[in-house]
């Protein structure tokens, strides 16, 4: 199914994956190094997806979509580069992260350099209402993941909260991704506005089956640890819900596992992942 949704816009595709080889381009060896390593990784790449589909059911009919959706995917991957540095990951996609190879320092850099390559990019398109979204969706990403820091380990989390921080550090890159095509286009606000809904849901979805099938799938599978939420005391939805039961020793269990972190054992992670599932 996604291959075929992908089929539809597989010309456009093409072009988005010579630009990023192109606008990764640097004088600093490392730069290119550490770009290309994460980029080339693999991913299903739905951000810049869901800029050309959008752009293209809003009849647009020039070339910059193109650059939005690197700009998009340029953007996704600095956020990457940041949060396994603060997570301390050491497997994405089934390889070692960028941090684990190259060090922190690195890549939090390597992540500025992206960062700052798109915004180079939104200049070169030129549009003041897509630089303002992109601009103002940055920022609020940034805050939901300063917004997941501080709730971590705290077992007060409400669902409510959760949905908040999702919003931000994940569903309102999607968003932005479908808006920004359909802005792009100048669709009319109608249209605007259900692609923006259509992202943000989308993205919501996405969230909350990424926190699932980390949670009940394995290592191999995932291509990162099984459990790594667990470990780092993220309070997901399975959590907050499995935190709600009555049952005392379930409870006292999933507190136990999240509050070690990454001092958990493999065992305690596997017995904090069956009491999240068990309700």
């Amino acid at each position: 199914m996604l291959y075929s949704i992908f089929e539809t816009v597989r010309e456009d595709f093409d072009a988005v994956d010579a630009l990023i080889i192109e606008s990764l381009n640097s004088d600093i060896p490392l730069v290119e190094e550490i770009a290309a390593y994460l980029i080339k990784a693999g991913g299903k790449r739905l951000r810049p997806l869901l800029v050309l589909l959008a752009a293209r059911a809003s009849n647009y009919q020039g070339s910059d979509h193109i650059k939005l959706a690197v700009i998009i995917e340029f953007l996704h991957t600095a956020m990457l580069l940041h949060d396994d540095v603060v997570d301390n990951s050491s497997l994405r996609r089934g390889r070692a992260t960028a941090n684990a190879t190259w060090g922190n320092a690195a890549s939090v850099l390597v992540g500025d350099f992206l960062h700052s390559r798109a915004f180079e990019m939104m200049v070169e398109i030129g549009n003041l209402n897509v630089m303002a979204l992109l601009s103002k969706a940055t920022n609020g990403i940034a805050e939901g993941e300063v917004q997941q820091l501080m709730y971590l380990r705290n077992p007060e989390i409400t669902e409510a909260t959760y949905h908040e921080v999702i919003y931000r550090k994940t569903a309102l890159l999607f968003e932005v991704a479908a808006h920004s095509g359909a802005v792009l286009a100048e669709a009319p606000e109608p249209i605007a506005s259900a692609l923006n809904h259509f992202g943000k849901h989308l993205g919501i979805a996405f969230q909350l089956m990424d926190d699932l099938i980390d949670a009940l799938s394995d290592s191999e599978t995932l291509g990162k640890p099984a459990g790594s939420d667990i470990a780092q005391g993220k309070r997901t939805l399975m959590v907050i819900h499995a935190l709600r039961q009555p049952d005392s020793e379930t409870k006292a269990t999933l507190l136990r596992v999240l509050g070690k972190g990454d001092d958990a054992t493999q065992e305690e992670i596997d017995a904090g992942l069956n009491n999240a599932a068990s309700p």
